[in-house]
């Protein structure tokens, strides 16, 4: 027969996948998840392919870029479904984790379709698949209703092959991950110089993190490398072959003043990481590049980012709790980048959430947001008030 177990799932949309028992002797398979609504009121305007969430790089570039002020929205894109398995084998237990919500991103942005966040399996201390980058801490995320949260914390799953030397409440992990990154022409992106040349990863990124945590709470560094290669592919007089180095730094933490409260902490820096960022910016602006002679008047310059998050999370009590914070993205422009580039997104909210029976939670929220662009003075701000219905399921069974 199957023995079932249904229990209670908490957290918000970021929660971290629980631990499972070390000495599980029979395979096992768990279906979890949650439905959820998402819906409210945007005073201002953005990209109608994130009507949904708020995202400071996609507000308006230019006034009114996107319409005029005022949109209701509504959304069940949150909602999500995930299977893990757990199998018993000579060389310890095997893990897996297959994971999707409804939010489209990519090809499908805008749209409420399949959207893959986990494919992942590790045996051991070794791991593989798609899963959340060592580069980012999960733990640092806030309890936010809004989907996309702050502009300057880490947020990226990656494909990946990992290996977890230290695990449990201290960790130490590193990874080989899937090369990526954008650029921005700006404004050369109308000459075929510039169009002629394209991105290449000859290498993976390299990702790892350290963690040391105690009764205070934990603290976390992060650290990545890359490299991207420009490659000229016009015969003409431009030699604009090159190489970009990338790097970042990560330090996170959360601290627990109280049983009540706990402080999430996080500083992020480095040069064409952005990709890797909630709210991801070019990783490579074109700059001019006047000591290169005329073979080479231009060159790819990797983007430097300073991002930083602070938020509080408080219990107030059994069924009511509250998130309330600021986060910051603030991109290092170059000279060939135009006036309208994104420079800076700040990002703020508080919360009010309340769970009126197990697996079910309803709760409001304020958001705010900020896009100011690199040069041309223009800014564009926005507030939304959320309110979200989202209920828990999980379900376990195993075999004799």
């Amino acid at each position: 027969m199957l023995a079932l177990a249904v229990w209670l799932t908490t957290g918000i949309a970021h929660a971290q996948t629980p631990a499972q028992p070390a000495n599980a002797q029979k395979p096992r398979l768990e279906l979890y998840g949650h439905v959820m609504l998402d819906t409210g009121f945007q005073f201002k305007q953005n990209d109608p392919n994130h009507f949904d969430v708020l995202r400071t790089s996609v507000l308006p570039a230019s006034e009114n870029e996107f319409g005029q002020d005022g949109r209701f929205f509504s959304s069940v894109r949150q909602s999500r479904l995930g299977v893990r398995t757990f199998t018993p084998t000579a060389l310890g237990e095997l893990r897996t984790t297959f994971e999707f919500d409804l939010f489209g991103m990519g090809v499908d942005a805008g749209q409420t379709t399949f959207h893959l966040r986990h494919a992942y399996g590790e045996l051991g201390a070794f791991g593989a698949g798609q899963y959340w980058s060592p580069f980012m801490d999960v733990d640092a995320f806030p309890n936010t209703l809004e989907y996309w949260g702050p502009s300057g914390a880490v947020d990226y799953r990656n494909v990946q092959v990992r290996w977890m030397p230290i695990r449990g409440d201290t960790l130490l992990t590193f990874a080989l991950e899937r090369p990526g990154g954008s650029g921005d022409e700006g404004r050369f992106e109308d000459r075929i110089e510039v169009k002629n040349v394209q991105a290449r990863f000859p290498l993976p990124d390299f990702s790892g993190e350290y963690r040391v945590a105690g009764g205070w709470g934990y603290f976390e560094g992060a650290g990545i490398l890359r490299r991207i290669q420009l490659d000229d592919s016009l015969d003409d007089a431009f030699d604009l072959n090159q190489s970009v180095f990338g790097w970042g730094v990560s330090l996170s933490s959360n601290l627990r003043p109280t049983t009540a409260d706990i402080i999430k902490l996080q500083l992020t820096f480095g040069k064409a990481v952005q990709n890797h960022m909630n709210d991801p910016t070019a990783d490579v602006g074109i700059a001019l590049n006047p000591g290169g002679g005329p073979a080479r008047p231009i060159k790819g310059a990797a983007l430097p980012l300073v991002g930083w998050s602070a938020f509080l999370e408080h219990k107030w009590n059994d069924r009511w709790s509250s998130t309330a914070g600021y986060s910051l993205l603030d991109i290092g422009n170059t000279d060939g980048q135009s006036p309208s580039a994104f420079n800076r997104g700040p990002y703020a909210l508080g919360n009010l959430l309340y769970t009126p029976a197990p697996n079910v939670m309803v709760g409001g929220e304020l958001q705010y947001g900020r896009r100011e662009n690199f040069t041309d003075g223009f800014s564009a701000d926005d507030f939304r008030i959320q309110f979200s219905f989202k209920y828990n399921f999980s379900v376990s069974m195993s075999r004799p």
